[in-house]
């Protein structure tokens, strides 16, 4: 049996030595877990169109899609999925809190310290490994 595959991908976010970050609603699988915001792709989406629908749904703000800095394979309920992050801008960063608790900018210390979902602590730690922050 061949495995469903899906891209999933994450907008980062980077200023002034400091990373957006935000904190998931109680509920859900990453119930209460920081992530990078983003999500997965509808099919016929490319990266870029699902990182600004993603923003869009999820935070009420418009940004601008950038380069790709990180990407790698993990498996969740028996789909592959391939994380794609991507840094991104927020020209106008009035947010609105839709399916979070909780926003930060994490600079390297803060971002080694919170608990994230699983699929994202692989970017934290590249982020921070690879003097992004």
């Amino acid at each position: 049996m061949e495995k469903n595959e899906r891209i999933t991908t994450a907008g980062i976010f980077i200023k002034d030595s400091r990373v957006l970050v935000a904190k998931r609603v109680e509920g859900g699988s990453i119930s209460k877990k920081w992530e990078f915001p983003g999500g997965k792709n509808r099919y016929g989406e490319t990266v870029a169109e699902t990182l600004s629908r993603e923003y869009m749904e999820e935070l009420g703000v418009d940004i601008i899609v950038g380069d790709e800095i990180f990407s790698y394979d993990f498996e969740n309920k028996g789909v592959l999925y391939h994380l794609k992050a991507l840094l991104i801008d927020i020209p106008k960063p009035d947010f609105i809190l839709n399916f979070h608790s909780q926003l930060l900018m994490a600079d390297s210390r803060l971002l080694s310290s919170l608990d994230f979902a699983p699929s994202d602590s692989k970017i934290a730690s590249y982020l921070v490994e690879n003097n992004f922050l």
